[in-house]
C-alpha cells in the first residue's frame, strides 16, 4: 500500500516495454510503447504488469491540474495512445524530460516541469471532453475537426484582448451562430472555453517559483478586463484567490530527489 506522502500525488505512467494492461470498468486494453495512463497508487488494480515490463512514472500534485476529484476519477485508467494526436506530443516531451532528469539536472528543469504540467492539464481536459463527446455523440466528424482547429487558434491568441466569438468566426470563415453551435454541442460556450483556458494559463504562470508576478500584470497579460474580474473568475474556478494559489504553488515546488523502482518502472517527480 502507498505511504501517506505517496497518496498525495497522482501518477502518469508512460509504457516503455513488456506486457502491461489497463483495466477499467471490466474492459482490458494492452498498452503499446509510449502509451500513457493516469493512475492512483491507491488503485493499483487499474494496471496489471507482466514479466520483464517497464514503465516510467511521473508524479504530479493533483491540484496543479485544475480539475476536481470527480473529473480525475473519470480519466484514471484511461489509456492515451502515445503515437498520435496530443498523446504523441505529451509522450515525446515526457520522454525527453525523463532523459534529461537521468543525465543531469539542468537549470531549465523548473520551466520544463511547468511546461509538462501545462501539457498534462490540456491532456486531462481533452480526455474529459472525449468522454463527454462519446456519451452525447452530437458533433459530426467534420464539426469535430473544425472545433479542434478553432481551439488551436484560441490557444495561439489567448493573450489578444480582442479575442471574441466574432473574431474567431471570421478567422475560420464560419458564422458566429455556427461557432456557438459547435461549442454548444460540446457542452460549453465559446466564452466559457476562452475564460477557462485563460484562467489555466494564469494559474500556471502564477505557479512559477522563480519569479513573483502581480495579479494585475497576469490578468492584463491574459486578456482579463480588470484585476477584480480576474480574481472573481479565478476563485469561482479554483476555490481560492490568485494570491492564495500563488503562495501555495510556489511553496510546493521544492526540488525532490528521484529514485528508481523495479517492477513498475522509474518514478520521476514533476514537482
Amino acid at each position: 500500500m502507498p505511504g501517506e506522502e505517496e497518496g498525495k500525488f497522482l501518477y502518469l505512467g508512460m509504457h516503455v516495454r513488456g506486457p502491461v494492461t489497463s483495466v477499467r470498468a471490466g474492459a482490458k486494453r494492452p498498452l503499446e510503447p509510449n502509451d500513457l495512463v493516469f493512475c492512483d497508487p491507491a488503485r493499483r488494480h487499474l494496471l496489471r504488469f507482466g514479466d520483464d515490463c517497464q514503465m516510467v512514472f511521473f508524479r504530479i500534485p493533483p491540484c496543479y491540474l485544475g480539475v476536481t476529484e470527480a473529473e480525475l476519477n473519470q480519466v484514471l485508467g484511461v489509456p492515451v495512445p502515445g503515437g498520435e494526436g496530443l498523446g504523441a506530443l505529451v509522450s515525446d516531451f515526457l520522454s525527453a524530460l525523463a532523459t534529461e532528469a537521468r543525465q543531469h539536472r539542468s537549470t531549465s528543469g523548473d520551466r520544463l516541469a511547468r511546461t509538462a504540467v501545462h501539457l498534462l492539464s490540456v491532456l486531462v481536459v481533452e480526455l474529459l471532453e472525449a468522454d463527454t463527446a462519446d456519451g452525447a455523440a452530437h458533433a459530426s466528424r467534420g464539426g469535430h475537426e473544425t472545433l479542434t482547429r478553432i481551439r488551436a487558434f484560441i490557444e495561439e491568441h489567448l493573450m489578444d484582448p480582442d479575442l471574441s466569438p466574432e473574431s474567431i468566426a471570421r478567422a475560420h470563415h464560419i458564422s458566429v451562430r455556427y461557432l456557438h453551435k459547435l461549442f454548444q454541442n460540446d457542452g460549453t460556450t465559446v466564452s466559457q472555453w476562452v475564460r477557462r483556458r485563460r484562467l489555466e494559463s494564469c494559474r500556471i504562470e502564477l505557479g512559477r517559483s522563480r519569479r513573483r508576478f502581480t495579479m494585475a500584470a497576469v490578468a492584463h497579460r491574459w486578456g482579463f478586463s480588470s484585476p477584480s474580474h480576474f480574481s472573481r473568475a479565478f476563485r469561482g474556478a479554483y476555490g481560492m484567490s490568485p494570491s492564495e494559489w500563488q503562495s501555495l504553488a510556489t511553496s510546493a515546488f521544492a526540488p525532490t530527489a528521484t529514485a528508481g523502482a523495479r517492477a513498475s518502472g522509474d518514478r520521476r517527480a514533476l514537482a
